[in-house]
């Protein structure tokens, strides 16, 4: 694994509905600036406001920056190498996590995308929705929709998968995203497409 270098980019993304975390692995240090979590939180919550153009009063901004600090901790620990993008239509919004990973091509290409995106998932409660999904700068990819069970609640839980196989770097890539509020999820679906579509691949 150790000659394998190559990482996810981002060749364009609308930042309004998006706040970003890249990985906060130490193995990956060209993101330092990102090591001080509390001031990056702050930091966006104010740009959050100020894109919006809306006034944050008084506790508008700890409010929003205390919100990504808890989505942080919970989704992108430190040590963590996956990217979290928060989805946010308003600053005060729960935010919808969704995470994208890069790792060595793990094996045939149309049964290693079916795995990635867990399209024969035998827990889902019914059959995945499962569709040939096309990047720019990815090539074909599969994405999949499908609900799943809880144990420990009565929702449903609405999954959200995007997968490639990228030949040229040997690189498998992912990306995914739950949650109960299916219609939340809905709303957020051409921006979830626009953000699969933006992702790239270099090679420090």
């Amino acid at each position: 694994m150790s000659d394998f270098f190559a990482v996810i980019d981002i060749e364009y993304i609308d930042p309004y509905p998006w706040a970003v975390l890249p990985p906060r692995s130490s193995d990956l240090g060209q993101f330092e600036e990102w090591d001080d979590i509390g001031a990056w939180c702050r930091s966006e919550a104010e740009d959050l406001w100020a894109d919006r153009e809306l006034d944050p009063g008084p506790n508008g901004v700890d409010f929003v920056a205390g919100t990504l600090l808890r989505c942080a901790e919970a989704f992108a620990p430190p040590g963590t190498d996956h990217w979290l993008f928060l989805h946010q239509d308003h600053p005060t919004d729960l935010p919808l996590p969704v995470c994208a990973t890069i790792g060595r091509s793990a094996g045939p290409r149309e049964e290693t995308l079916r795995a990635l995106t867990l399209a024969d998932d035998p827990s889902s409660v019914e059959p995945p929705v499962v569709k040939r999904f096309k990047s720019d700068h990815l090539g074909e990819g599969l994405t999949v929709f499908r609900y799943l069970p809880q144990a420990d609640s009565p929702h449903l839980l609405a999954c959200v998968r995007y997968a490639w196989q990228v030949e040229e770097y040997g690189a498998d890539v992912v990306i995914w995203t739950a949650t109960e509020d299916v219609t939340r999820i809905m709303q957020a679906a051409k921006d979830l497409e626009s953000l699969a579509r933006s992702l790239t691949i270099y090679d420090p």
